[in-house]
């Protein structure tokens, strides 16, 4: 993984002296809260319904043992012995104290960690594929493009100030495992008819309150002007990007508005003249960032292991993923226990993945986008020690991609822009489907939750969605289906009028019910939507 050099530890060291001055004016009262509110945010720190909350960039998802370590001291130390990793990667602190950012921004700094354009109207966290480096079937290890894109981004003078908050996303693979059409700009490298790898523009997606999937608008740039390429988007975004509404600010509004074609058309012509400037950092500076990503020491060993034990066996089906090496597997740890709450983590939790990950991983971690942990590199020799010591930790539930596994965001519990909880509603669900057994029949199934419009939850992009609304001062929950965030992208379709939270609760059962009753075959939930409509289940719910 990347590591820091002088320049990178001089930056972060310098923003955190920067800020500890900041914060002292502000609690002097020599700044007020209009003058450090964006200050504090290109620092990663929101005031939210009950104190500030802290967002530490991870970037492309990928830590090791002694940054997670240092998360849970954190977690310790500051908050309330937890944390709470997000749908970007990246993990939140709730409970944090004014008087003590700027110190959690020193013990970052210490471990290459930091909460820099971590909200703000800029380039956020560059995210990836959670199995980048490690997957069977990428063409190349997407990180160091993804650093470059990071290297490039942070403290970018042109767009540090953008009309609106903006997600880049960088994978390598057919399977898309990390959402990259409902970014702001996707990235996918690709080969072409040709034999070369390059890599393919999806601009324009995004989530909210107006969700859109990104149209290609180039299907090949060449790698040596990729950096060059994402410019040219963001130049063209930054000129014409409503400033004035918020709402209709997001570059998905802009290439809507313009259509895609013209907005093609605009980033060529800046493309052809930023290929004349010359922006594209030299080759030599990927070529040393690929370095850092190297394979760790792969060694041949065992490609087959006991099933005797059904638990065991149960969690590898679903918490593993196949590798590129046939020795290992990627293994996943779930932040979803029955009743839990989705992406939270303590910090004894946290250290012990820290521990796991040094022993059976070549102290390597991915966050993924659905608010999981994954070991990349895990031998298969090994997998039975791992399972068993995640099991006494709490952190062995065997769930991925089943309903139990959802996404939520932390809704009104914590957060001030949302309209309802999404926690309790999760932990509910969860417990609902974990005691009637029905998990395994059900089998893949994607379950999205959002407390507001802002969709932090990514409801429209689950199989079935859930959307907290503000009815009259009541909590309502709307509920959608048909979503996915995969390489067969779609967004899902609101069934009908909202429910209450016991009445949603029922309404996930009576959907699933719907599902089992007239699936075929093997089909996934998502298959048997698409096949029969949506009237089924709305004549179900509403009849």
């Amino acid at each position: 993984m990347y590591a820091y050099d002088k320049y990178d530890q001089a930056m972060v060291d310098a923003r955190v002296e920067e800020f500890r001055d900041q914060a002292r004016r502000r609690l002097e009262g020599t700044l007020s809260e209009e003058q450090f509110k964006p200050l504090r945010l290109m620092n990663g720190l929101y005031l939210q319904l009950h104190a500030y909350m802290l967002r530490v960039a991870i970037p492309y998802g990928t830590l090791n043992s002694r940054q997670m370590i240092a998360l849970a001291d954190i977690a310790d130390k500051y908050d309330r012995g937890y944390g709470h990793f997000t749908t970007r990667q990246n993990i939140q602190y709730n409970w944090i104290k004014l008087e003590d950012a700027a110190d959690i921004l020193a013990d970052l700094s210490r471990v290459e960690m930091h909460a820099i354009q971590t909200s703000g109207n800029c380039i956020r966290n560059i995210s990836s594929d959670h199995f980048a480096g490690a997957a069977h079937d990428e063409l190349v290890d997407p990180r160091p493009y993804a650093e470059l894109l990071r290297q490039w981004s942070s403290f970018h003078p042109e767009f540090t100030y953008l009309p609106r908050k903006f997600k880049i996303c960088v994978i390598a693979s057919e399977k898309d495992r990390a959402a990259m059409r409902l970014h702001d700009i996707g990235i996918q490298i690709v080969r072409n008819d040709n034999g070369e790898i390059g890599a393919r523009f999806y601009v324009g997606g995004g989530m909210g309150r107006t969700p859109m999937i990104a149209p290609m608008i180039r299907s090949f740039v060449a790698l040596d002007q990729l950096v060059t390429y994402a410019e040219a988007c963001l130049r063209v975004y930054n000129r014409y990007g409503r400033r004035d509404n918020k709402y209709k600010a997001r570059i998905k509004i802009l290439v809507h508005e313009l259509g895609a074609e013209e907005y093609t058309r605009q980033v060529e012509e800046e493309f052809a003249h930023l290929l004349d400037v010359g922006v594209e950092p030299p080759r030599a500076e990927l070529e040393r960032i690929k370095e850092f990503f190297a394979d760790p020491a792969f060694e041949d060993g065992p490609k087959t292991l006991d099933r005797s034990d059904p638990d065991f066996a149960l969690w590898v089906d679903r918490n593993t993923h196949r590798h590129k090496h046939d020795s290992y597997v990627s293994a996943v740890i779930s932040l979803k226990p029955v009743g839990g709450i989705p992406g939270d983590a303590s910090g004894d939790q946290m250290r012990v993945m820290a521990q796991l990950a040094e022993q059976y991983s070549f102290d390597e971690m991915r966050i993924t986008h659905t608010q999981n942990v994954v070991l990349p590199h895990v031998r298969i020799a090994d997998l039975h020690a791992l399972w068993t010591a995640l099991d006494q930790a709490g952190l062995g539930a065997p769930n991925l991609d089943t309903i139990e596994d959802m996404i939520a965001c932390p809704g009104l519990d914590y957060c001030s822009l949302a309209n309802a909880r999404s926690i309790p509603l999760a932990q509910r669900i969860s417990e609902r489907f974990g005691a009637s057994g029905k998990t395994a029949k059900l089998g893949e199934l994607k379950l999205k939750i959002s407390g507001c419009i802002n969709a932090c939850g990514h409801h429209h992009a689950g199989h079935i969605g859930i959307l907290g609304v503000d009815r009259k001062g009541v909590e309502n929950y709307q509920l959608s289906l048909g979503g996915s965030e995969a390489e067969d992208v779609s967004l899902a379709k609101i069934t009908g009028p909202g429910f209450t939270e016991n009445g949603v609760i029922e309404a996930v059962e009576t959907v699933t019910d719907v599902y089992l009753q007239r699936r075929e075959g093997e089909e996934r939930f998502l298959d048997t939507y698409r096949r029969i409509g949506m009237e089924p289940f709305k004549e179900a719910l509403y009849d």
